[in-house]
């Protein structure tokens, strides 16, 4: 129930969806619950009871575990036939394991990543990827197009986010480049707004130009995505290209370029805040 899993959640309920909420730290609730009517769980395994289809978003491998396998987890609860879908960005490890157990009692997992960040949640138009069995991919997409402008069958569990993995590394390599980009353009002395709609009519074009280019000029980096996830991201990306022997030299590079970011403090700017380092030794 935070940045992405609250427009999420409400978007379910203007939907009409019955739904029951959960948060860990309950007090993330109180601003959802001032315009959102749902019930309110109070662990995983009450939120999950009876429910056809439960939907979590959390942080990392241990936090998922923690509410579907912990105490009072999820799973558990679950009736036979019910569906998991994890919007979380987790390893595919993790979701292979998570979907084990799932089978065990008898219920469907589907690890379902997510791209568009908290405008994509808020405006119900995020990207989904999934991993999962068919069956219960075609029951779960028209839960889930209630807050998606895609949703897309990867392949079996553990695919969605492998191509999370996939949009990650694309990502990463991109604003690296948009930052030595426009920090070059400001250090030419050009007029960047004219240059920013140049360039985004031709090859250069991209959501990240569209939508950071201008802030990223005005040194402004308070939109979704933060440095501290995408280094929770890229390490995920990375033990699993060692595991695949896949070779992620600019990934690597740009991974040491957010560490940076980190130690000057900058843990909760978005992910276009890359070009802070270059403006800083000019």
């Amino acid at each position: 129930m935070g940045t992405m899993g609250g427009p999420m959640a409400g978007h379910l309920v203007a939907s009409g969806c019955d739904t029951t909420v959960y948060n860990r730290t309950p007090q993330k609730l109180a601003h959802w619950q001032q315009s959102n009517q749902a019930k309110i769980a109070t662990s995983p395994g009450e939120v999950a009871a009876n429910a056809e289809f439960v939907i979590s978003c959390v942080g990392n491998d241990d936090d998922l575990r923690e509410i579907t396998l912990g105490a009072n987890g999820a799973l558990e609860s679950m009736g036979g036939g019910a569906i998991f879908i994890d919007h979380s960005t987790t390893s595919a490890n993790v979701a292979r394991e998570i979907a084990e157990h799932a089978t065990r009692h008898g219920v469907f997992f589907i690890d379902a990543p997510v791209s568009g960040g908290q405008v994509g949640a808020e405006r119900g138009a995020l990207t989904v990827m999934c991993g999962g069995e068919l069956s219960a991919f075609e029951r779960a997409k028209p839960v889930i197009s209630s807050y998606a402008k895609a949703c897309t069958l990867m392949g079996p569990v553990g695919a969605g986010q492998l191509t999370k993995m996939v949009n990650q590394i694309c990502i990463a390599g991109l604003l690296q480049g948009l930052a030595e980009g426009l920090n070059f353009g400001l250090q030419a002395g050009l007029e960047m707004d004219t240059v920013i709609e140049v360039i985004s009519k031709g090859a250069a074009q991209s959501w990240q130009l569209e939508n950071r280019a201008k802030t990223m000029c005005q040194d402004e980096f308070d939109f979704g995505f933060a440095v501290d996830l995408m280094r929770k991201d890229l390490g995920i990306v990375m033990a699993e290209a060692q595991q695949q022997n896949a070779s992620l030299p600019v990934t690597e590079l740009v991974d040491t370029f957010y560490s940076q970011l980190q130690t000057q403090g900058h843990n909760r700017a978005d992910t276009s805040s890359l070009i802070k380092l270059l403006r800083a030794t000019t």
